[in-house]
């Protein structure tokens, strides 16, 4: 569940919050919804680890008034704990009225298209409007890019988000992607600026979207390479993406073995947790630990356990052999 504490619950920066990074606990998957379809909210967020309903791009404008409205409508029942709704950017009319339509539901996870400097002075604003409010910015723009660290920082933003496509276009270019299907040099950068400002700031850091839905393979390399450089989660714009990006996310029964083996011998270390020693022919210290700590977090975040010890996704985990108890640790 979403912590109700706004901003970085861990105090210091760089330090993930009691419910992840920031205090933002969604994922691994979030998949992206039309605000005009109210028809698929409910599938959406029953398929996804959370739902992004998407009041900007993917509504045309004579139907921005509609999707506001079956937001609304739609908001009774949905778990506010698993949606977050993709407003306007600030500065457009369309974004105050996102925002006032907001205010009439319990919705508070609240993604904020084309982020920059201009978010970050009407934060106040958008606190006081939804109180409790938290903010995903999404940076996919050079402005937004180049604030990311600043917006990172403010306690309201429990998270950044990267978008290729628009940067792209904002720079007059016109594919985000090279012909081999990686993404070029200045999206990468970007990417990693993103990443780099949340971490230092104690916020989470979600993923593109991968716009090739029928590439699961170039989809797959690109989750597992955000999950293993630190990012939450990665969004998503088609169902079929959701078991990959779960997948790529969830450690392997090696994996988790491995951190587990790992961290009890820290534990026993007769010089201390802290101290520096060898296991199986490798050094370990403090880093190594945190990788270690890290992989046990994913299989909870990808995997987590109901009263009856069953994970959550049953028999349809792409990787339900993770098994045991996944310790604290």
């Amino acid at each position: 569940m979403v912590s109700d504490v706004v901003g970085h619950p861990g105090g210091t920066p760089g330090t993930p919050g009691a419910d992840g990074p920031g205090g933002f606990a969604l994922g691994p998957a979030l998949l992206f919804c039309p605000g005009d379809r109210p028809d698929r909210f409910a599938k959406a967020a029953d398929r996804a680890d959370a739902v992004i309903l998407d009041l900007e791009d993917a509504v045309a404008a004579p139907a921005k008034d509609a999707a506001r409205r079956a937001v609304v409508e739609a908001s009774a029942t949905l778990d506010p704990a698993r949606t977050i709704v993709r407003v306007n950017a600030v500065g457009t009319p369309e974004h105050a009225l996102d925002v006032a339509a907001l205010a009439d539901t319990r919705l508070r996870t609240v993604m904020v298209a084309k982020s920059g400097p201009e978010l970050l002075g009407s934060l106040g604003a958008l606190a006081t409007t939804l109180p409790g409010v938290r903010v995903v910015a999404l940076c996919e723009t050079p402005a937004g890019v180049l604030a990311a660290p600043e917006l990172a920082r403010r306690p309201e933003v429990v998270a950044l988000m990267w978008g290729a496509e628009d940067l792209v276009a904002s720079l007059g270019g016109t594919s985000s992607r090279r012909p081999d299907g990686s993404y070029r040099d200045v999206a990468r950068h970007a990417r990693a600026s993103v990443l780099l400002a949340a971490g230092a700031a104690g916020a989470a850091a979600v993923d593109a979207v991968h716009v090739d839905v029928g590439d699961l393979d170039g989809l797959r390399a690109e989750a597992e390479d955000a999950a293993a450089s630190g990012f939450a989660a990665t969004a998503c714009i088609h169902p079929s993406h959701v078991p990959v990006i779960r997948a790529a996310y969830a450690p392997t029964p090696e994996q988790v073995a491995a951190a587990r083996a790992l961290l009890d011998a820290a534990a026993a270390n007769p010089g201390g947790r802290d101290a520096v020693f060898t296991f199986e022919g490798s050094m370990v210290d403090g880093p190594v630990l945190r990788h270690a700590e890290a992989v046990l977090r994913r299989a909870r975040s990808v995997f987590p356990r109901r009263a009856d010890g069953r994970t959550t996704d049953g028999d349809r985990s792409p990787r339900a052999a993770v098994g045991g108890e996944v310790r604290d640790p």
